[in-house]
């Protein structure tokens, strides 16, 4: 190398920020060499007290976590159950309605409807509710599942519901069937 190179050397940053970082390091050393060993002391006591808040917090945070996370296990653990209930629940509501037209039935209807009762009665303590839905209700794509559209029978329907083919339920506050209706044009 020239002497002119050798003075327009550029130097490697990297270099630099070793440099920078050891004296810094050299730095604080000399610090603590200067504290008496009672400072020393309390710098390492209120490092570990930060370090044991930090973990306190962390693990506070954690319960939180894991609580929230049974609360919500628990709430939805038997929606495999309810859906798959739903159906006989659909069913049931057909044979009502067919019975209903036979007059002569009336017993079986009865014994129907008592049944269905019961039922309803059980899935609703376990938090399952119905999605109240009815004819003229507009229609949300958020909480209504459209099957089809019918030309509307007056204006004020367009855009609103016309029939509800099958009901919505909810299992505490999560919807785990949305209405499924059709919707006037």
């Amino acid at each position: 190398m020239s002497k002119k190179d050798k003075n327009n050397k550029v130097e490697d940053p990297q270099v630099e920020d070793q440099a920078t970082t050891t004296a810094e390091a050299d730095v604080e050393t000399q610090q603590e060499e200067q504290k008496s060993p009672e400072e020393q002391l309390q710098d390492q006591l209120a490092a570990e007290k930060d370090k044991f808040m930090r973990l306190f917090a962390e693990f506070e945070n954690y319960k939180k976590r894991t609580t929230k996370e049974r609360i919500e296990l628990f709430k939805t653990a038997s929606q495999d159950v309810m859906v798959a209930m739903l159906p006989v629940l659909d069913d049931f509501e057909r044979a009502l309605l067919h019975i209903e037209d036979d007059k002569e039935a009336e017993e079986l209807r009865k014994g129907v409807l008592l049944i269905y009762n019961k039922l309803v009665n059980t899935l609703e303590q376990k938090g399952l509710s119905k999605i109240e839905v009815g004819q003229g209700d507009p229609f949300d794509a958020d909480h209504h599942e459209a099957v089809t559209q019918i030309p509307a029978p007056s204006e004020d329907l367009k855009g609103k519901i016309i029939d509800v083919v099958e009901r919505g339920y909810k299992l505490g506050d999560k919807v785990i069937r949305f209405p499924k209706v059709v919707i006037g044009q």
